[in-house]
């Protein structure tokens, strides 16, 4: 259950309005999420997350695919079912096939395992790969 109150676009203040135009341009979409309208409860935490996403999501060296898949692959670890749902479906839309999502689980499972062995181990970085 949210715990702030969804703003709709036609309750929306002018401010919020133009950041909802601006996801709706920007995505070619005709609505806004459930996380936009969350946010929305706080103009300059949608404003500068909105502003945030585009940096970060924007073509660069990493292609589209890669983006959000890497998305997942943080959203599955931090077990936000939100975002692995939004992100499966953005990922989906870039091409991600079932092989793709499971390979993706299971590197992150490995991942997650190896990292915990690590780190109750207290193992030390070797050398060499301090020199990379």
């Amino acid at each position: 259950m949210t715990t702030v109150k969804l703003i709709e676009y036609a309750q929306a203040s002018a401010e919020v309005r133009a950041v909802y135009d601006d996801i709706m341009a920007t995505r070619k979409v005709d609505s806004v999420n459930n996380f936009w309208k969350a946010l929305a409860s706080h103009p300059p935490t949608l404003r500068r997350t909105w502003e945030s996403i585009k940096q970060v999501m924007a073509p660069g060296a990493l292609d589209a695919l890669t983006k959000e898949m890497l998305y997942l692959a943080v959203s599955a670890t931090n077990g936000c079912e939100y975002c692995i749902a939004s992100h499966t479906a953005s990922a989906r839309k870039q091409g991600m096939t079932d092989a793709m999502l499971g390979e993706l689980m299971a590197v992150v499972g490995m991942a997650n395992e190896t990292n915990s062995l690590a780190d109750g181990f207290q193992v030390e970085v070797d050398d060499t790969f301090r020199k990379i």
